[in-house]
């Protein structure tokens, strides 16, 4: 198994490839979805990586089964695991369902171990895909958010290599850890504290998302050459309005040791349902 440093490295250098020839190919025209349902969606303006914190996700954790990754790993989370990349309106609304493709593992077979690490399911619910099935996480974010990333993303596998390379190049842990905030069971930190580590790193204000006072989510917000932008929503006249949050003053970052025993959910209906 390659070192995270290698496998970083490996993917950045695709990443970069990959968008050098998006904007070579890159229409300059809107794209216009029309979905099975007869409806349209203009092609989106930014992207949004979601990232969650296992440690606060898992302790809702009441079922374990063998796809959630609360209860399957071998050691604690200690880092943020991707929920997804969303294509995004200025006006706070999304696209979402854009095409008729369906879901095939096999076609990023050559990317699962890494998303098995960095992208996996803290759920044993099966979500909704667009087409009425139920599906794996993958399957949902693809379906629902992938398929509104063209031009950008042009296929499933270059979806999720792109959004595994967002992740590795902008390591949300690793600035936040360097500036001291760790997992803890005790610990609060400053809301702002961790808002100014991501800005400091990144020049860019992002949102967080929190449950019961503890960091849940936390969203990075990109234009479509993956150039980092603010997490604000826009009026047409351009005037910026403050991302609301639900996190309050201080805020934790519990850490989470999974449970060693793992039995099979009967109640999915328990399961974080993923966006």
């Amino acid at each position: 198994m390659l070192p995270f440093a290698a496998i970083s490295f490996i993917f950045l250098l695709q990443f970069s490839l990959s968008l050098a020839s998006t904007s070579l190919n890159q229409a300059s025209d809107a794209i216009i979805f029309q979905t099975k349902d007869g409806r349209q969606q203009r092609e989106f303006d930014y992207f949004k990586l979601a990232l969650q914190w296992p440690g606060t996700i898992c302790k809702g954790t009441r079922h374990c089964c063998s796809s959630n990754a609360c209860c399957n790993r071998s050691g604690a989370f200690a880092d943020f695991t991707i929920h997804g990349l969303w294509p995004d309106y200025n006006d706070g609304t999304w696209p979402s369902c854009c095409t008729g493709t369906n879901f095939n593992e096999k076609e990023i077979r050559t990317l699962l171990d890494p998303l098995k690490k960095y992208w996996p399911s803290l759920s044993c619910s099966s979500p909704s895909t667009c087409h009425g099935a139920k599906g794996s996480f993958w399957a949902h974010e693809w379906e629902k958010h992938g398929t509104c990333s063209y031009p950008v993303a042009r296929d499933k596998y270059s979806y999720f290599l792109t959004t595994l390379n967002v992740y590795f190049k902008y390591n949300v842990t690793k600035v936040l850890n360097d500036a001291g905030y760790v997992p803890s069971h005790t610990e609060k930190y400053p809301l702002g504290g961790i808002i100014s580590a991501v800005e400091n790193a990144f020049h860019v204000t992002p949102s967080l998302e929190c449950k019961k006072g503890a960091v849940e989510e936390l969203h990075l917000c990109f234009y479509k050459d993956f150039k980092p932008r603010d997490c604000a929503q826009t009026h047409s006249q351009n005037e910026i309005i403050s991302s609301k949050s639900s996190c309050p003053k201080y805020v934790s970052l519990p850490a989470y040791e999974p449970g060693a025993k793992i039995f099979k959910s009967t109640d999915s209906s328990r399961q974080h349902l993923p966006a």
